[in-house]
């Protein structure tokens, strides 16, 4: 027995595959063992051997063996199709596959799902700690934010405790681009990363990067002048 190793190539469904095949194997059988690889139906198949982008003939004796033809070794078996009716790309363009997908309502009010397992079983974030740590948080930034007003004067403290910036209370709330209470403030300097809008919704507006959104419970309120802030390396949750 003797074995070639070919690249199988076909412009079709883009395939380009190198492959192992014994000589004694007969036309017939070789575009059966072509027809997985290529998606192109044993019928419809035309072999055409190449050497680089030479051609040195057609495959077309189908009880001929492989071996009477010139083959040798990472030559290529480009395959054609000569059914004009088939689906080109079938098997490759993923354009063609029909996707399943939920809405985000569709998908809580499912049974089956990783996040309903958990749920049933508080795991994760749906853990009796996890909530009773969420409620906590959230129940601190209603707190922080009841001293909070728009037009306050204030300081936001970085996560580095030695990090402030000072500005002034544009906005407090709640927003469309993250859950919880959120403080809006324009800077005195431009250290911030917006204009007073995220994700196309604007809350306030101030010159670009002028503006920044940070949780209540990182925001002092009270007599804080202007002055120069250019320590921009430090690292806040911010919006």
């Amino acid at each position: 027995m003797s074995i070639v190793t070919l690249f199988v190539d076909t412009s079709e469904e883009k395939v380009s595959t190198e492959r192992r095949f014994d000589k004694g194997l007969t036309i017939s059988q070789l575009k059966y063992k072509l027809e997985p690889i290529t998606g192109i139906p044993y019928s419809t198949q035309v072999i055409e051997l190449y050497q680089g982008n030479s051609l040195l003939g057609v495959l077309d004796e189908e009880d001929k063996m492989l071996g009477a033809y010139p083959v040798e070794d990472y030559m290529r078996l480009y395959v054609k199709d000569t059914n004009p009716h088939r689906i080109k790309n079938q098997y490759t363009d993923v354009s063609l596959v029909e996707k399943f997908e939920l809405t985000e309502e569709e998908y809580t009010k499912r049974s089956d799902t990783v996040r309903a397992f958990k749920e049933r079983n508080k795991l994760g974030r749906f853990s009796e700690e996890a909530a009773a740590k969420e409620r906590a948080i959230e129940l601190a930034y209603k707190e922080a934010a009841e001293h909070i007003k728009v037009g306050d004067r204030c300081e936001v403290i970085g996560d580095d405790e030695s990090v402030r910036r000072r500005g002034t209370v544009r906005f407090v709330g709640e927003t469309q681009f993250q859950p919880g209470l959120w403080v809006g403030v324009q800077y005195d300097e431009p250290l911030g990363k917006n204009d007073g809008s995220v994700q196309g919704v604007r809350y306030f507006t101030c010159p670009n990067k002028y503006g920044g959104f940070v949780r209540p419970i990182k925001v002092n309120v009270g007599d804080f002048p202007e002055e120069d802030l250019m320590d921009s390396d430090d690292d806040l949750e911010e919006m």
